[in-house]
């Protein structure tokens, strides 16, 4: 049986400290004032349980950089578990893991990356919170640093590696086991019709209704912004269809919660009268009532990927495509 890697996080519970203290350490900043027995505890630590990455004595000021430039982040993104992974990643192969976010402005993004040629970089992972199509023509013609996608893909850059999750075979999951619950009128509240993500986890949920002899029935589609007023809005409009959905599938789980207040407001219970499930299994998910059934993205695993192929320093046109982990909760089990 393969033993599981240590993390800081393992660290952290031994140590009694937290983990942005056990970061610190391992990754010897000075920038903030710890005793030196905290230091010695994390790294003694460290070396009992086996960490694989513990920080030389003097780290080479040269040291090996990755760059994860990243188009906009939240804090409750569940996009961060990549970020988190990508870090580790790095770490473990003696390099640093520095991120960027510049917003959506190309041109800062240049400039970031010109900068990076001036430093020992090992690569740059282009990276956006939602998976999306993009056109990196401007950025592969800046610079000689080898480029990756992470939750974007190229379409017209097929040697361009990209690590993106199946939004097809995540949203298709969802739908299956909500008709494997007894659901035959299934509606879904997706996002922006352009987004590559919206549009993906559409095909999906119409994929399994095909597969299992159901009508795609297009009033029960529901067009949002992604904001969950206008989820609420959308549920409302379902529960007053002539023949009501009997089964929601949201595009994220920040839709679910206006769908949760739509059908709370109208006394319709969750899962007795309404199946509900949601996507990117946010904390949130666990905290609703009923908790809510959701789909686990694989962001820590594409977030190790797309740093261990740049400092592996491979050079193949590498596309990985994964799907998630299903979370069923008490939204979708009727009693």
């Amino acid at each position: 049986m393969r033993k599981n890697k240590v993390t800081m996080n393992d660290i952290a519970r031994a140590a009694g400290v937290s983990q942005a203290t056990v970061s610190l350490v391992l990754n010897q900043s000075r920038n903030i004032k710890l005793s030196d027995e905290t230091r010695q505890r994390v790294i003694g630590v460290a070396t009992e349980l086996g960490y694989d990455r513990l920080p030389a004595i003097h780290a080479p000021r040269n040291q090996e950089e990755v760059a994860l430039l990243v188009s906009s982040l939240q804090s409750y993104d569940p996009f961060i578990d990549a970020i988190s992974q990508a870090r580790e990643a790095a770490w473990r192969n003696e390099a640093l893991l520095t991120v960027y976010d510049y917003g959506d402005d190309v041109e800062l993004a240049l400039n970031i990356i010109r900068q990076l040629e001036k430093r020992n970089c090992v690569g740059i992972i282009l990276a956006s919170p939602v998976t999306t199509l993009v056109d990196m023509a401007a950025f592969q013609d800046c610079t000689r640093l080898p480029l990756v996608l992470l939750n974007q893909r190229d379409p017209g850059s097929p040697l361009l590696p990209s690590f993106v999750p199946d939004d097809f075979a995540n949203a298709f999951q969802v739908t299956k086991h909500l008709i494997a619950c007894g659901a035959t009128r299934i509606a879904h509240i997706t996002g922006e019709s352009w987004m590559e993500a919206s549009r993906q986890r559409l095909a999906g949920y119409r994929a399994a209704l095909e597969q299992a002899g159901l009508p795609c029935d297009d009033a029960l589609v529901c067009q949002t912004n992604w904001q969950f007023s206008e989820s609420y809005t959308a549920t409302t409009a379902l529960l007053e269809l002539k023949e009501r959905p009997d089964a929601i599938f949201c595009a994220s789980d920040w839709l679910a919660i206006g769908c949760y207040q739509s059908l709370a407001v109208n006394g319709v219970n969750i899962p007795n009268d309404i199946l509900l499930a949601g996507y990117d299994d946010q904390k949130i998910s666990e905290q609703l009532t009923p908790a809510l059934t959701s789909i686990q993205l694989p962001y820590s695993e594409l977030g190790r990927l797309a740093v261990e192929y740049l400092c592996h320093q491979e050079d193949a046109a590498t596309h990985v495509t994964l799907a998630g982990r299903l979370k069923v909760r008490e939204s979708s089990s009727r009693a």
